[in-house]
């Protein structure tokens, strides 16, 4: 099968240090609120500070990192990255050991791993498109998606056993020498790369990535788009966390094993997202998967207590899952076709600081809304502006920029 077939060993390398690291975030899945808990003992309104915070405050950090990344090779940024996230992680396991760690210092590393996450992806997008022939992204980004869905499966329940066993700070230590192992992987892949000439087109702060994406008639409605539809499905998340360990009585393994069955959509969206889009084409199934993740989220408003409500749960999250994962390695691809190879670091930027601010602006917005109006109607409300997004997708798909024809093969042109 040709989704099967190698991409070479530099690749190879490349996907294995996106592994471990994917497992390694995995397996520390909440562990930031849990420690705040168990060992600092912070409240809701500390728990939800220290979530929305570090997010936004990262954001903003990661602000001068894009053109920064622009302007230097990719790989030795990754790997600049990985080893920050790797000390800063490994800070709060020894800050416990002696007695000295502090909720400041939860939000610090919290800060910290943000914007060194966005400045990791940003790197990565363009390190790939060096790495491979356009006709190989679409294969690489579905082994990513693949993986990453993978880790989520496997990596909350051996966390949380972790935890039961070894104590709150276990799985931090786990995702630490997780980036130390992905740092050596990316080193691994060698190779050259060029530098990036400084010139007219590589100067400027990452306005020119929001001037890029603005004014761009492919790129700027799927912007619009995907921020608000990924910021308005993880809204209600911990609003839907209170509803069920709460009123509703479910037991935190229910509640595990209710978001963590239907990561196995992801495995197959993942693997089916090529073969469709041979099938049926690039832009419809942009377009269907991305009506589809939108769809879903509105009955979580309707959820009832025992089997019948948890199974609920599963399909809503199975249905929204599955669609993401069809339309992430996809959309991934096309975005990094339509972005001009001396733009692709600040783009990236640019894209993630605006999701990342919008989810954390929106989930304290729902936190407070939540009290007057209620959980439920709290829930129904995103799912109800969720149905309106898909207002925003393109409705014809679009031929790439002239900027963007030296990067691709001559032959090849949007489906």
């Amino acid at each position: 099968m040709s989704g099967k077939r190698s991409l070479g060993r530099r690749f190879g390398w490349l996907w294995a240090a996106y592994a471990v690291s994917a497992f390694g975030t995995s397996l520390s899945f909440g562990a930031f609120p849990l420690i705040a808990v168990l060992v600092l003992h912070a409240g809701p309104a500390a728990v939800s500070a220290l979530a929305a915070s570090g997010l936004a405050v990262g954001a903003v950090a990661a602000v001068p990192l894009g053109p920064w990344v622009e302007f230097r090779r990719k790989r030795p940024v990754m790997v600049a990255m990985d080893l920050t996230r790797f000390a800063a992680l490994l800070s709060v396991p020894a800050a416990y050991a002696l007695g000295a760690l502090s909720f400041v210092q939860l939000l610090t590393v919290s800060v910290l791993v943000s914007a060194a996450d966005i400045t990791f992806n940003a790197a990565s997008g363009a390190f790939l498109k060096h790495l491979l022939p356009r006709e190989d992204l679409l294969v690489a980004n579905g082994r990513f998606e693949a993986t990453n869905w993978t880790s989520i499966v496997l990596g909350p329940p051996l966390g949380g056993a972790a935890i039961g066993l070894f104590g709150p700070v276990t799985t931090l230590v786990a995702d630490a020498v997780s980036y130390l192992l992905s740092a050596l992987g990316i080193r691994a892949v060698g190779g050259g790369e060029p530098r990036p000439a400084p010139g007219a087109r590589t100067r400027g702060s990452l306005l020119e990535g929001w001037r890029h994406i603005l004014t761009s008639a492919v790129l700027r409605p799927w912007f619009f788009n995907t921020v608000l539809v990924n910021a308005l499905i993880m809204v209600p998340v911990p609003l839907l966390t209170v509803l069920m360990l709460g009123p509703l009585g479910f037991a935190p393994w229910q509640y595990g094993l209710a978001f963590a069955v239907p990561c196995l959509g992801g495995l197959l969206g993942s693997r089916i997202a090529r073969p469709l889009v041979a099938r049926y084409g690039r832009h419809r199934v942009l377009l269907v998967s991305g009506v589809l993740r939108a769809c879903w989220p509105l009955g979580l408003a309707f959820i009832g207590p025992g089997t019948t409500g948890l199974v609920l749960v599963m399909v809503i999250e199975l249905g929204v899952i599955t669609s993401c994962a069809v339309f992430n390695p996809v959309f991934s691809t096309y975005r990094l076709e339509m972005t001009p190879t001396d733009r692709v670091a600040r783009t990236l930027t640019a894209w993630s600081v605006t999701g990342k601010l919008t989810t954390a602006g929106l989930t304290a917005l729902w936190g407070l809304l939540a009290g007057p109006t209620g959980t439920r109607t709290a829930i129904a409300l995103a799912g109800l502006l969720l149905l309106a997004t898909p207002l925003l997708l393109p409705r014809r798909a679009a031929a790439a920029p002239e900027e963007c024809q030296d990067a691709l093969p001559s032959s090849a042109g949007p489906p």
